[in-house]
């Protein structure tokens, strides 16, 4: 086999949305496999659809994923520019050479031609197609003399279309799905060259991936009924195709139709790498990121979107990913998205990183409370408390807030059923137990208590539960005594002396 070269090719239309991340990610993962080229192009020739900023939102989302380019519009490699405006004036050669080869041809119909036959084509119940059929009718340089074509290209509008061969099957094979077989009577003419003087997608990807040497092309499944099309533009020209692999789609967490953002909408889930800010609407879309979930998590949950590892493994590092990754293994039929499985993933790289790592991304969550004067090693020993009941580093504050600060208020239902008539004399008398501690340790604090609680003839569970009340105002924590201890003598002894004073 030659040197392995795959390229990204997005468009900067919008948002990355998580499905372009996986082709990106499966893309990534063959070339680094295989040792080959892993290129990033951009494919903005629909100017129509052009959105300012989403280019650089690419390229930062990719960073953050972790997925890196051999080649690209960053200036990295000999066959750019990777940009396809700025290499618009060679596709027209291209286009053209198409046309003195009889591979295609000018069409000089008008949109209102066209709309009038479709709307005619829809009255009768049918769907018009330009193909090898209706091009006979219309005003193109198939149907118009040399000189009325010559004479059209002066003073007219014009598109240049692919020529369809007539009654033939298109046979290709595919990496995921084996044979592919399409007749030439289900095709249309496509539009290869537009009269605002740049491509079309079919034709610039074409001529692109010829002279950028790529091998596979890996994407979405929504590009396979193009294919036929694509397999036909390489012969017309007489390159060698590359090797085509399409990815199935991903589905939405009800298993039918292609996720969209308006799922993530209804379910409160993100679809995008990173926030992104709709420049029209104002609106700001969520990302994975700016929602607290690891790079490094979101890749593992994607790789897992389609591709089965043959294993029971399911926590892969990227180079785990890489090792493993085959064509062979990804699936045809859609991946349905879980929001539980990816929050899961989440918690489980939460668990393996260090206390020194999830102290530097819950320092901000910190800052977002106010919270400027805190011991390092102390908060450290918090995140460690409470990180097994945590999915990301902002759920150590819902868990563990009143670490930093008193209660403000107490949970009613909790103070209904914990806290009797004289629950405050008991604690009052509890907390002059304490402060003579000769340590303000965990076991010694949590023996002087019982021993408190025997001789007075006190229920553990009662008297615990109270204590618990004032100190975190609800009956959530974990071991009450390490709360006492880590809270500290002086703001334990305030916290219960504020809650008898409170609730009687």
């Amino acid at each position: 086999m030659s040197r392995v070269r795959v390229r990204f090719a997005p468009s900067p239309t919008g948002p990355l949305h998580i499905g372009g991340v996986r082709t990106a990610l499966y893309n990534y993962l063959f070339a680094r496999k295989n040792g080959g080229d892993m290129i990033l192009r951009i494919e903005d020739t629909d100017q129509n659809r052009f959105v300012a900023d989403a280019e650089e939102y690419i390229k930062d989302s990719l960073k953050w994923c972790g997925i890196e380019f051999d080649e690209g519009v960053d200036g990295k490699g000999k066959f750019g520019p990777y940009k396809q405006s700025e290499r618009k004036a060679m596709y027209e050669l291209y286009a053209k050479q198409l046309i003195e080869s009889g591979w295609a041809y000018y069409a000089f119909d008008s949109s209102g031609d066209l709309e009038k036959l479709r709307l005619q084509a829809e009255a009768e119940n049918q769907v018009f197609t330009y193909n090898a059929q209706t091009r006979k009718n219309l005003s193109n340089s198939l149907t118009l003399s040399p000189d009325e074509t010559q004479s059209l290209l002066k003073s007219s509008e014009y598109v240049i279309r692919f020529r369809i061969p007539e009654d033939e099957e298109v046979v290709f094979s595919d990496a995921i799905r084996g044979q592919v077989k399409v007749h030439t009577s289900t095709l249309d003419d496509k539009v290869l060259f537009k009269s605002d003087g740049m491509p079309t997608y079919h034709l610039a990807n074409i001529v692109d991936d010829h002279l950028m040497e790529i091998s596979h092309v890996i994407r979405g499944e929504e590009w396979l009924p193009s294919a036929p099309l694509h397999v036909l533009l390489y012969r017309a020209f007489g390159w060698e195709a590359p090797v085509f692999a399409h990815l199935p789609i991903i589905l939405k967490p009800v298993g039918k139709g292609k996720l969209s953002k308006r799922d993530g909408d209804k379910m409160g889930f993100p679809v995008f790498p990173m926030n992104w800010l709709d420049q029209q609407s104002g609106e700001i879309y969520s990302g994975y990121r700016e929602s607290g979930y690891f790079p490094d998590a979101f890749i593992n949950m994607l790789a897992l979107l389609g591709w089965n590892p043959g294993t029971e493994q399911e926590i892969f590092s990227m180079e785990e990913l890489i090792g493993a990754f085959t064509l062979e293994r990804v699936g045809k039929s859609g991946a349905k998205f879980d929001p539980d499985k990816t929050r899961w993933f989440n918690q489980q790289y939460l668990r393996t990183k260090t206390n020194e790592e999830l102290l530097e991304g819950f320092v901000p969550v910190l800052k977002q409370h106010s919270v400027v004067d805190y011991d390092k090693a102390r908060t450290m020993e918090i995140i460690e408390m409470v990180k097994e009941r945590c999915v990301f580093v902002k759920d150590f504050w819902e868990q563990g807030y009143f670490f930093f600060e008193a209660p403000k208020s107490y949970e009613p239902q909790v103070v209904k059923k914990r806290w009797k008539e004289n629950t405050g004399d008991q604690l009052l008398q509890l907390a002059d137990i304490l402060q003579t501690s000769p340590e303000w340790k965990e076991t010694i604090l949590h023996d002087l208590a019982a021993k408190f609680i025997e001789e007075n003839q006190l229920g553990f569970g009662a008297v615990a539960n109270a204590l618990r009340l004032a100190l975190v105002g609800d009956s959530k924590g974990p071991d009450l005594f390490k709360i006492v201890e880590l809270i500290g003598k002086d703001e334990t002894l305030k916290r219960i002396k504020t809650a008898a004073e409170m609730l009687g």
